[in-house]
Protein backbone atom coordinates (compact mmCIF):
# COMPACT_ATOMS: atom_id res chain seq x y z
CA UNK A 1 0.00 0.00 0.00
CA UNK A 2 3.35 2.58 0.74
CA UNK A 3 4.47 2.13 -2.59
CA UNK A 4 1.08 2.63 -4.60
CA UNK A 5 0.52 5.54 -2.23
CA UNK A 6 4.02 6.74 -3.20
CA UNK A 7 3.45 5.96 -7.32
CA UNK A 8 0.28 7.95 -6.82
CA UNK A 9 2.32 11.34 -5.45
CA UNK A 10 4.99 10.61 -8.16
CA UNK A 11 2.25 10.52 -10.43
CA UNK A 12 1.07 13.77 -9.35
CA UNK A 13 4.22 15.70 -9.74
CA UNK A 14 4.29 14.33 -13.38
CA UNK A 15 0.95 16.02 -14.33
CA UNK A 16 2.96 19.16 -15.26
CA UNK A 17 3.37 20.24 -11.78
CA UNK A 18 6.83 19.38 -11.10
CA UNK A 19 9.46 21.70 -10.22
CA UNK A 20 12.42 22.32 -12.78
CA UNK A 21 14.80 21.81 -9.65
CA UNK A 22 15.38 19.52 -6.43
CA UNK A 23 17.88 21.09 -4.11
CA UNK A 24 18.63 18.64 -1.70
CA UNK A 25 21.21 17.85 0.79
CA UNK A 26 23.41 14.89 0.84
CA UNK A 27 21.33 12.72 3.09
CA UNK A 28 21.14 8.69 2.89
CA UNK A 29 17.73 8.79 2.77
CA UNK A 30 17.87 10.39 -0.96
CA UNK A 31 18.30 6.21 -2.00
CA UNK A 32 19.03 5.39 -5.85
CA UNK A 33 15.34 5.10 -6.27
CA UNK A 34 14.53 7.98 -5.31
CA UNK A 35 17.26 9.30 -7.48
CA UNK A 36 16.32 7.53 -10.34
CA UNK A 37 12.03 8.66 -9.91
CA UNK A 38 13.20 12.42 -10.06
CA UNK A 39 15.70 12.10 -12.95
CA UNK A 40 12.16 10.17 -14.64
CA UNK A 41 9.91 12.93 -14.09
CA UNK A 42 12.47 16.02 -15.56
CA UNK A 43 13.24 17.38 -11.87
CA UNK A 44 17.08 18.19 -12.49
CA UNK A 45 18.53 17.77 -9.04
CA UNK A 46 20.95 19.72 -7.18
CA UNK A 47 23.19 18.70 -4.18
CA UNK A 48 24.60 21.14 -1.76
CA UNK A 49 27.96 20.50 -0.19
CA UNK A 50 28.86 17.85 2.09
CA UNK A 51 28.20 19.43 5.69
CA UNK A 52 27.12 22.74 4.44
CA UNK A 53 23.98 23.48 5.63
CA UNK A 54 24.25 27.16 4.73
CA UNK A 55 23.74 26.62 1.58
CA UNK A 56 20.32 26.18 1.98
CA UNK A 57 19.75 28.94 4.67
CA UNK A 58 15.65 29.43 3.74
CA UNK A 59 15.23 25.77 4.08
CA UNK A 60 17.61 25.61 7.10
CA UNK A 61 15.94 28.05 8.68
CA UNK A 62 12.54 26.50 8.23
CA UNK A 63 13.27 23.69 9.78
CA UNK A 64 15.20 25.26 12.82
CA UNK A 65 11.74 27.73 13.67
CA UNK A 66 9.30 23.96 13.12
CA UNK A 67 11.80 22.42 15.40
CA UNK A 68 12.47 25.15 18.19
CA UNK A 69 8.68 26.38 18.59
CA UNK A 70 7.35 23.02 17.89
CA UNK A 71 8.50 19.59 17.90
CA UNK A 72 10.86 20.20 20.96
CA UNK A 73 7.88 20.56 22.78
CA UNK A 74 4.95 17.62 21.44
CA UNK A 75 5.34 14.40 22.28
CA UNK A 76 4.80 12.53 18.59
CA UNK A 77 2.78 9.69 18.93
CA UNK A 78 2.65 7.88 15.01
CA UNK A 79 3.01 9.50 10.96
CA UNK A 80 -1.25 10.67 11.43
CA UNK A 81 -0.21 12.96 14.43
CA UNK A 82 2.78 14.42 13.53
CA UNK A 83 0.91 15.06 10.20
CA UNK A 84 -1.81 16.96 12.29
CA UNK A 85 0.56 18.67 14.49
CA UNK A 86 2.29 19.95 11.64
CA UNK A 87 -0.83 21.05 9.95
CA UNK A 88 -1.78 23.24 12.85
CA UNK A 89 2.24 24.34 13.19
CA UNK A 90 2.02 26.02 9.54
CA UNK A 91 -1.34 27.21 9.95
CA UNK A 92 -0.76 29.21 13.05
CA UNK A 93 3.06 29.78 11.19
CA UNK A 94 1.18 31.37 8.10
CA UNK A 95 -1.68 33.10 10.05
CA UNK A 96 -0.58 34.91 13.17
CA UNK A 97 3.31 34.19 14.24
CA UNK A 98 5.43 37.62 13.78
CA UNK A 99 8.01 37.60 11.43
CA UNK A 100 10.90 40.71 12.07
CA UNK A 101 11.28 40.52 7.68
CA UNK A 102 7.69 41.45 8.05
CA UNK A 103 7.80 44.30 10.38
CA UNK A 104 5.98 41.75 13.13
CA UNK A 105 3.64 41.09 11.00
CA UNK A 106 2.10 36.91 9.50
CA UNK A 107 2.38 35.77 6.13
CA UNK A 108 -1.05 36.34 5.96
CA UNK A 109 -1.79 39.84 6.59
CA UNK A 110 -3.84 40.70 9.70
CA UNK A 111 -6.15 44.26 10.29
CA UNK A 112 -5.11 46.19 12.49
CA UNK A 113 -7.99 46.17 15.24
CA UNK A 114 -9.41 48.94 16.93
CA UNK A 115 -9.50 49.21 20.63
CA UNK A 116 -13.03 49.69 20.47
CA UNK A 117 -14.16 46.10 19.20
CA UNK A 118 -13.61 44.79 22.79
CA UNK A 119 -11.67 43.19 25.23
CA UNK A 120 -7.96 40.98 24.16
CA UNK A 121 -8.60 37.24 23.99
CA UNK A 122 -6.37 34.60 24.04
CA UNK A 123 -6.78 31.99 21.75
CA UNK A 124 -4.81 28.84 21.85
CA UNK A 125 -3.20 27.33 18.52
CA UNK A 126 -1.57 24.01 18.53
CA UNK A 127 -3.06 22.18 21.42
CA UNK A 128 -2.06 25.45 23.36
CA UNK A 129 1.31 25.41 22.67
CA UNK A 130 1.47 28.56 21.07
CA UNK A 131 -1.54 31.72 21.07
CA UNK A 132 -2.56 34.75 18.90
CA UNK A 133 -4.55 37.50 20.17
CA UNK A 134 -7.96 39.10 19.03
CA UNK A 135 -10.58 42.27 20.34
CA UNK A 136 -13.55 40.52 20.86
CA UNK A 137 -17.08 41.73 22.15
CA UNK A 138 -17.32 40.96 25.87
Amino acid sequence: MDEERKGQEIQELSEGTEPKYLLRDRDSIYGEEFRERIQAIGIEEITTAPRSPWQNPFCERLIGSVRRDCLNHVIILGESHLRKILARYFDYYHKYRTHLSLDKDAPERRPIQDAKLGEVTEIPEVGGLHHHYERRAA
